[in-house]
């Protein structure tokens, strides 16, 4: 990038780094620092430690985060500019590589805040559980399922998440049945929400001799992760619990997996990846309780018990994304009609533009208008 256009770049840089001062009061910061302070202070602080832990978190992230990011931001951003000045007087290709890496940063940093002030739902904040199931039982679905899976998981290396497999159920030639992954940091749902949907594949089969073109579906479901979820009792009765046994009787074996079915709804929880029997037991337990609870939100029911049946399949067959590998390459979101060739990136996980056209989309349904450094914590 020329010196020209990474001035031009620093005036846009500018104009965000502008906005969010405009929403960052200092005074107000202050004030609510020292109101915190107070509240911790207090003999009873500990008495609730869920509270204690969210004041603990608005100080960390919401506040000190904020004003430290910002701080910084805003000094890249003045060197960037300086290093623009030295080398409008005089060429240097050292100093130029590192003003471009500098501006590589800021530009990922700010397009990752752009990103967050629109999460604007307090699950949006959330971990996440995402389960990526092959629509149909043949090799090239399953294979799907699998590539799916590797792009998530580079997606959260990408950015910093961490990514735990609950289950991983393998496909009869390649790939995977189904899988579903537990995202572990803030924003991980706010960010992922955007995936639910199905997914359609199409190119030439690998696992097709006369190489045929061939169009794949994988469904994708994406739950925010919430703490309320701990709180839920399940009856044992409720419960269907299938273990892997040998001629009706319980073995020694390494088959430790664990499926718990919820009868009323037909949720369904299968564990495996844990070192025994007991722990993936306990492990889906705490998957279907995350389940339920946000079938429950969802269904704006206060009770367990007056959760309504519903079928288990409830994602629409019609896709939402659209990756193509022949004769074109080209990925479309045909939510927003957003589209681009680079399929390979995409597939390493560089889903990002996807995400913020959707979320762009969503917040222009229901009308919110925030600026950039709300929530970029």
């Amino acid at each position: 990038m020329k010196p020209l256009n990474i001035k031009r770049e620093v005036e846009r840089l500018s104009n965000i780094l502008g906005k969010a001062e405009g929403c960052l009061d200092i005074r107000e910061l202050s004030a609510r620092i020292q109101y915190l302070d107070q509240v911790i202070g207090q003999a009873n602080f500990w008495k609730n430690p869920a509270l204690g832990y969210q004041i603990l978190q608005e100080i960390e992230y919401s506040i000190f985060y904020k004003h430290q990011k910002y701080q910084r931001w805003y000094s890249i951003l003045e060197d960037i500019k300086a290093a623009v000045e030295l080398l409008e007087a005089s060429a240097d290709e050292q100093l130029l590589q590192e003003t471009q890496t500098n501006l590589n940063q800021l530009q990922q940093e700010l397009e990752t805040a752009e990103i967050r002030q629109l999460l604007t739902d307090p699950n949006d904040r959330k971990g996440s559980l995402v389960t990526i199931t092959a629509e149909v039982s043949d090799a090239n679905a399953q294979d799907w399922a699998y590539i799916l899976l590797r792009m998530y998981y580079r997606w959260a290396e990408r950015h910093n998440y961490l990514l735990y497999v609950v289950e991983e159920s393998c496909g009869d030639v390649a790939g995977i049945k189904s899988a579903t992954l537990e995202f572990t940091g803030r924003y991980a749902y706010g960010y992922l929400k955007s995936e639910t949907g199905t997914h359609q594949l199409q190119r030439i089969s690998p696992f097709d001799v006369n190489s045929k073109l061939h169009p794949s579906l994988a469904k994708v479901e994406v739950i925010p992760i919430s703490e309320e979820s701990v709180e839920l009792e399940i009856p044992e009765k409720d419960l269907q619990i299938t273990k892997w046994c040998w001629n009706g009787q319980n073995i020694n074996s390494s088959e430790i997996w664990v499926r718990l079915v919820h009868i009323s709804t037909g949720i369904t929880v299968f564990c495996d990846q844990q070192r025994s029997r007991m722990e993936n037991k306990q492990k889906a337990l705490v998957i279907l309780k995350i389940k339920l609870w946000a079938l429950m939100q969802a269904q704006s029911v206060q009770q367990l018990a007056a959760i309504q049946p519903q079928p288990i399949n409830t994602l629409s067959n019609k896709p939402i994304q659209e990756y193509i590998l022949h004769p074109d390459k080209n990925v479309k979101d045909f939510r927003t009609e957003v589209a681009t060739t680079s399929v390979a990136e995409v597939l390493n996980g560089e889903i990002d533009l996807f995400i913020k056209a959707y979320l762009q989309q969503q917040n222009q349904t229901v009308g919110v208008s925030k600026e950039v450094f709300n929530n970029s914590q």
